[in-house]
C-alpha cells in the first residue's frame, strides 16, 4: 500500500471500504429495486417529453429481445452514436440486458475514424441518426463487413408527428428505433440472459496515456464498484436527486452520471447540446436540479452567460467538475453564483470506469484540488522520469490500484503492460502533488509537461497564476520545441482574453503586461517565451481545451504572426 492509505485520517465520518462481495454482481440485477420502487417515477426529462422507469424498462426490453431476435449473444458489441437523448438510454440498457457490450462513438468524430472504432470494436450493431444514411452509412458500410444491424434514430423521434426515414442497405438488417418499441411482436418482459461480473459492459474508447484510440474494457465488476464507491462518497438517497449533466454519454463522465442515476431511480435532464448555455438555463429554470455535472471549461461558459448568474441556485447541492483542471479563481467566481462550498472537483480517466478521486462532501474541501483517493482505492505517485515513488509535496504521476481499474485495452496486450504494471498498478499519466493531508492537486500530465533547459515546467500551476491578472479569461499552455537548444521547449500560452477587461494600449503592450506579471509570480523558466491571443481556445469533444491541436498548430502560427520573444 502507498504510505498506507493515511488520506483516510481526512474522510467524512463513516468513511469507510465497502465490502468487496458487494462488486461481485451485474448491473442490470443491482438497478431492479429502482424500477421496482419507483415505477411512476421520472427517469428521462428530454424536449418536454417525460420517460418513466416502468417506460424505460419495458423499451430497453424490448431493444435487449430484438438484439436476442438478431441472434446477438454475450459479449457481442453495439456502438451507440447519438446526442444525449432518450433512445440512447434506450439503446444502452437493453444493451447490457441482453449480455451485449456498450461502445459510445462520438458525434464528432469523423467516417474514417468512426470506422476505425467500430472495426477495432469488432462491432455488430450500430445505433445512429437517420440524418446519417444519404452519405455516412453507406460510407461506413463499405469498411465494416461485421456490422450486421443498424438502428436509426432522430431526435425529434419521441415527439408526436415525426418519423425516422432511412433507405436500406443491401445485406444488412435496418430497422427504426421507433418501429422497435412499438414492435408487439417484441416482448416488454426482462430477458433471460446470466450476466456475470467478469462480463465486459462497456468498451469505452479513449486515447490513453499514449498511442491511437483504444478500446478500455470495462466490466460489470468494475462499474457496479466504482458507482458503489461513490454513492457512499456522496450519501446520494434513492428517488432523491434530480441531475443535469453536460457531459455526452459517449463520454465515460457522462455514461458514469447516467449509470449513477439509474441505479438511485434518479431524474435525468438530459442535454443534446452542452454548448447551448441558454438552453441548459431553460432547464435548470425548469426542473431545479440538485446536481449539476460538467466540465470546467463549460461552466465557465455557463459563468458567463447573464441568465445563469440571475438564476436561484438554491436547489443545487453539488456541482461536479471532472476531465480536466479549473483554475481556483473561476471556482471561487462560480461558487459566487451557485453557492459555497458546492463545488466538487473530482479525478477520473475512462481506464478506472471512472473516478479515482475526490473532495469530502461534508468535510474541507480544497479549491484547486481534486480532493483524496476515494474509499476501497490506493495510490501511489511515481516520478515520471525516475519511476520512484516521491515524498509528499513532489510532484509525481497519480498511479492507482482498487476494483474500478479497467480488465485492459481490447485486443492490446502490450499496451496494456505498458500502464498497469506488475503491482496491479494503473499509470494514469497526471502529475499531481499530494500534501500532508493526502489531497491531490494536478499539476500537470505527463505528455503536457514541458522541458526548459532540463527544469519541469506544469502547465496547470503556470496556467493558474495568468488566469490570475485580468486580462486573462482563459490560457493553455504547451511546449514547442526550441531550435536552438535540442531537446529543449519553449513556453507558449495560448489566451483568450477576458471581454470584461479592457486595456489602454495596443496588443503588444498587453502582452508584456502579462509577461511582467507572470516574472514577479514564476520562475524564470516557466515564464511564456510567446504568447498568442485567440478569439476562442479550441475544445476537445467533451469541453477540454484542446492541448494536442495547439501543439500541432503552434509552430505554425508563431511563425505567421508577429509574437512576443524575450
Amino acid at each position: 500500500m502507498g504510505k498506507e492509505r493515511f488520506w483516510r485520517a481526512s474522510y467524512d465520518e463513516g468513511m469507510d471500504d465497502i465490502d468487496p462481495a458487494l462488486f461481485e454482481n451485474a448491473y442490470t440485477k443491482v438497478i431492479r429495486p429502482a424500477f421496482a420502487k419507483y415505477p411512476d417515477k421520472t427517469a428521462v426529462a428530454y424536449m418536454n417529453r417525460h420517460v418513466s422507469y416502468t417506460e424505460l424498462d419495458a423499451a430497453s426490453n424490448r431493444f435487449a429481445n430484438m438484439l436476442l431476435a438478431n441472434g446477438f449473444r454475450k459479449g457481442d458489441v453495439v456502438s451507440i452514436n447519438l446526442p444525449n437523448m432518450p433512445e440512447y438510454i434506450i439503446a444502452w440498457l437493453g444493451t447490457l440486458k441482453a449480455g451485449c457490450t456498450v461502445s459510445g462513438v462520438s458525434m464528432l468524430l469523423s467516417t474514417q475514424q468512426i470506422a476505425y472504432q467500430l472495426r477495432d470494436a469488432g462491432a455488430k450493431a450500430l445505433v445512429a441518426l437517420d440524418i446519417n444514411f444519404p452519405d455516412r452509412i453507406p460510407e461506413l458500410l463499405q469498411q465494416l463487413p461485421d456490422l450486421q444491424i443498424i438502428i436509426a434514430a432522430r431526435a425529434a423521434s419521441f415527439l408526436p408527428g415525426f418519423e425516422a426515414k432511412v433507405s436500406p442497405q443491401e445485406g444488412r438488417t435496418v430497422r427504426i428505433f421507433g418501429d422497435i418499441l412499438n414492435d408487439a411482436e417484441l416482448s416488454e418482459q426482462h430477458p433471460e440472459v446470466d450476466v456475470t461480473p467478469d462480463d465486459i459492459a462497456y468498451l469505452q474508447y479513449t486515447g490513453g496515456t499514449t498511442g491511437m484510440p483504444k478500446g478500455a474494457m470495462l466490466s460489470h465488476r468494475n462499474s457496479i464498484a466504482d458507482l458503489l464507491i461513490y454513492r457512499k462518497w456522496l450519501d446520494w438517497k434513492d428517488g432523491e436527486v434530480v441531475g443535469l449533466s453536460a457531459f455526452p454519454f459517449f463520454h465515460i463522465a457522462g455514461l458514469f452520471v447516467n449509470i449513477c442515476a439509474i441505479h438511485m431511480a434518479a431524474t435525468q435532464v438530459l442535454i443534446p447540446n452542452p454548448r447551448d448555455t441558454d438552453h441548459i438555463c431553460a432547464e435548470i429554470e425548469k426542473y431545479k436540479p440538485s446536481l449539476l455535472v460538467s466540465v470546467p471549461a463549460l461552466y465557465q461558459m455557463l459563468m458567463a452567460n447573464p441568465k445563469f448568474q440571475t438564476l436561484d441556485h438554491s436547489n443545487v447541492q453539488t456541482c461536479i467538475s471532472a476531465a480536466s483542471p479549473f483554475p481556483e479563481e473561476a471556482q471561487k467566481e462560480f461558487e459566487k453564483i451557485v453557492g459555497k462550498g458546492k463545488l466538487l472537483e473530482n479525478l477520473g480517466m475512462t481506464e478506472t470506469s471512472p473516478l479515482i478521486a475526490s473532495n469530502p462532501v461534508k468535510g474541507r474541501k480544497k479549491l484547486g484540488s481534486v480532493g483524496l483517493p476515494l474509499i476501497n482505492t490506493d495510490i501511489r505517485l511515481l516520478d515520471p522520469v525516475s519511476g520512484e515513488e516521491v515524498p509528499l509535496g513532489v510532484p509525481g504521476e497519480i498511479c492507482v490500484k482498487g476494483p474500478q481499474v479497467m480488465v485492459g485495452y481490447h485486443g492490446k496486450p502490450e499496451e496494456t503492460r505498458q500502464v498497469i504494471d506488475d503491482n496491479g498498478y494503473m499509470h494514469t499519466g497526471d502529475v499531481a502533488v499530494q500534501d500532508e493531508e493526502g489531497y491531490l492537486r494536478i499539476v500537470d500530465r505527463t505528455k503536457d509537461m514541458i522541458i526548459v533547459g532540463g527544469y519541469k515546467v506544469f502547465s496547470v500551476k503556470v496556467e493558474a497564476i495568468l488566469t490570475e491578472h485580468p486580462a486573462v479569461g482563459t490560457v493553455a499552455l504547451v511546449g514547442v520545441s526550441n531550435p536552438e537548444r535540442p531537446g529543449s521547449e519553449l513556453v507558449v500560452a495560448f489566451i483568450q482574453r477576458d471581454p470584461k477587461y479592457t486595456f489602454q494600449g495596443d496588443e503588444p503592450e498587453l502582452k508584456q503586461d502579462i509577461i511582467a506579471f507572470a516574472k514577479e509570480k514564476l520562475a524564470p523558466f516557466e515564464v511564456p517565451k510567446y504568447i498568442e491571443f485567440m478569439k476562442e481556445l479550441p475544445l476537445t469533444l467533451v469541453g477540454k481545451l484542446d492541448k494536442k491541436l495547439l501543439r500541432k498548430d503552434a509552430p505554425q502560427l508563431l511563425s505567421a504572426r508577429t509574437g512576443l520573444r524575450e
